[in-house]
């Protein structure tokens, strides 16, 4: 048995693996080993990162390397995968992006070998909670602090880099002394609403019970959302660890994580590490010989998006239909089997252990005033630089999107940026400057959410945006209120009304109306911010509106059914490519002469524009 039983046990265990050169990279230097690190989260894995890491197996095995190959969750460079993190003795770490594996044996025949300098590095944009220089990087790791770092499967990993020490901190004080100092953080929650987490812990201890709950909502469910999951994947440990810390503070002996059962390596990783947490005595009974028991269990969810709110979630664990419920009463009083319950999302779980190790002081002192450390973003969309950030509260638009995102992608124009996902709305290059924290997002007219942060160019159409998160949406509703269940549906109808030139400036005014009422009485918060994306679109792209309702055209043309392709005479040879390639038969034209496409048999499925090599047909 590994049982740890103290603090102090703890203490000495992570001074062995510290001593270990084969688990801990500054050991290296002394050893002579050389460390390569794998991104294997999912995104490294559906890029071909099991391969790369079979290549530097081989190849060490081979070349008689004295050296560590090691798996390590998302580093944060999705746009790079496979990447691959390289420690030599003496060298600061490197990161290489896109690492195939012909390339995994050039880094070690050039690079690890001979020293050789050669392309595929990445810039390391990112620091660590051990030193806060916002000058030097914009980002700063607290929930990431060990992503891309540690073997999420490999226990002694976690605990060199401080695992557990949080948690056996905490035991040694009150009750009430612990969740003053998650109070005094400042931390926020990070699931969407950015409700202080200190005040909530302290709402589910002051209601007594004999059975009382901490759940972890991990059903991260917005479209281009994967902060959750990559914690998961990268830092299992962590979740766990604040999980239990959470169950002290409130009183709570047991723990439950609904997780989608889409994140199958998540799962696996989360399900490896609760049996090792058991194995070391930080789950189970006398948790470091404080009396207090901890026990923690995963409960998997359909991916149902309206499981994202507290309440259906809740109801979804019980094996009830996953719908919300009015409240008062929150969970804090009556929550998972009418116990007082404590709900907080991962990305709110993984900052926890960082504030007790580093104190409240330290986390207050990064972000604004309001807005208190750091939050996590997936950037997707039209940018160079898909991935997983972590900045400070206070950082701008305008950095996150054109220095760490490294801008639009074909040096195309910035159109909008879509945050809080379909419960958010669209900024503009107005907004650029805007400090991102949860008063300045909102009263841009949009929201944190949860974390994604989707951008958008000059050939994306607002309306059509808009249209598509109101699909997801008519198609996520539980269907319990009439506001979001109808509401909703007749704003898709109208949205997908004036995509197809049909609508009316009429249909615009009852746009907004409409979703004014659906904001006013729609049961849940996921419902009351369900029309933000028609708001939002409505009050910064009104033009575009227009002319999709007045002209019947799609100024970024991508609403097809407003698109026309014409043939310019003076250009077409008549070589009838595109007539062989009209699945209609609506081109007409002899050989070697100007071709005709008849506007009532055109489908818009742009065939010929994709076949013609001359340029001869164009999209108005």
């Amino acid at each position: 048995m590994n049982k740890i039983r103290s603090l102090e046990g703890l203490l000495n265990r992570k001074q062995q693996v510290v001593n270990n050169p084969r688990l801990h990279p500054k050991s290296n230097d002394d050893a002579g080993m050389v460390q390569v690190k794998v991104g294997m989260a999912t995104c490294g894995i559906a890029s071909g990162a099991r391969e790369t890491m079979n290549a530097f197996l081989e190849k060490m095995e081979r070349e008689n390397l004295n050296a560590v190959v090691s798996q390590v969750g998302c580093v944060g460079y999705c746009y790079a995968e496979p990447t691959v993190e390289v420690h030599k003795p003496g060298c600061e770490p490197v990161v290489f992006g896109y690492v195939n594996t012909q390339k995994a044996v050039e880094i070690v025949d050039k690079y690890i070998k001979r020293g050789e300098e050669i392309n595929g590095i990445l810039p390391v944009d990112y620091q660590t909670i051990d030193a806060k220089d916002e000058s030097k990087h914009k980002q700063i790791r607290i929930a990431l602090r060990n992503c891309g770092f540690i073997d999420p499967e490999n226990m002694d990993e976690y605990i060199a880099r401080d695992g557990y020490a949080a948690l056996g901190a905490v035991l040694k004080m009150s009750q009430v002394e612990a969740i003053d100092i998650m109070k005094k953080s400042g931390l926020r929650g990070r699931g969407g609403g950015g409700f202080p987490a200190g005040l909530k812990w302290e709402y589910a201890y002051n209601n007594k019970a004999d059975q009382k709950y901490v759940i972890c909502n991990a059903d991260e469910g917005d479209p281009g959302a994967f902060m959750d999951r990559s914690i998961l994947e990268g830092d299992p440990h962590s979740v766990i660890e604040a999980m239990a810390i959470c169950g002290y503070c409130i009183g709570a002996s047991k723990g439950l994580v609904y997780i989608r059962a889409e994140y199958p390596l998540a799962i696996k990783r989360l399900q490896i590490a609760i049996e090792q947490a058991r194995d070391f005595g930080f789950l189970g009974e006398d948790i470091f010989g404080s009396g207090f028991a901890f026990e923690l269990e995963l409960r998997y969810g359909a991916g149902a998006f309206v499981c994202g709110e507290e309440t259906a979630l809740i109801h979804s664990m019980e094996g009830e239909r996953g719908e919300p419920t009015v409240k008062p009463p929150f969970p804090a009083e009556s929550g998972y089997m009418g116990q007082p319950s404590n709900v907080n999302n991962v990305e709110t779980f993984a900052n926890v252990p960082a504030i007790y190790l580093k104190g409240h002081e330290w986390f207050s002192s990064i972000g604004t005033e309001t807005s208190k450390g750091t939050k996590v973003f997936a950037l997707a969309g039209k940018i160079n630089n898909v991935g997983l950030i972590e900045v400070p509260m206070g950082i701008t638009l305008r950095e996150v999107i054109f220095e760490i995102g490294g801008g639009i992608k074909g040096d195309k124009q910035f159109k909008a940026v879509q945050t809080g996902g379909p419960s958010g709305g669209c900024l503009i290059e107005k907004h650029l400057d805007t400090p991102i924290d949860y008063e300045n997002l909102t009263a841009a007219g949009s929201m944190m959410g949860s974390g994604g942060m989707i951008v958008m160019d000059q050939d994306d159409c607002m309306p059509a945006i808009a249209k598509f998160y109101l699909e997801f949406t008519v198609e996520e509703s539980c269907g319990k209120c009439s506001p979001c269940r109808v509401g909703n549906k007749r704003l898709h109808e109208l949205l997908h009304r004036i995509c197809r030139g049909r609508g009316t400036e009429e249909d615009l005014d009852y746009l907004r109306n409409l979703s004014f009422v659906i904001k006013d009485t729609a049961l849940c918060g996921l419902g009351q911010t369900s029309p933000n994306p028609v708001l939002s679109t409505l009050d910064y792209f009104y033009d575009e509106y227009l002319a999709h309702v007045r002209d019947k055209k799609c100024p970024a043309g991508q609403c097809k059914a407003l698109k026309q392709y014409f043939i310019i005479p003076e250009k077409c040879i008549g070589c009838t490519a595109c007539i062989k390639a009209c699945p209609t038969n609506a081109i007409t034209g002899e050989k070697r002469l100007a071709h005709l496409i008849n506007q009532d048999k055109c489908i818009r499925c742009g065939a010929c524009f994709e076949k013609c090599k001359f340029n001869a047909i164009i999209i108005q």
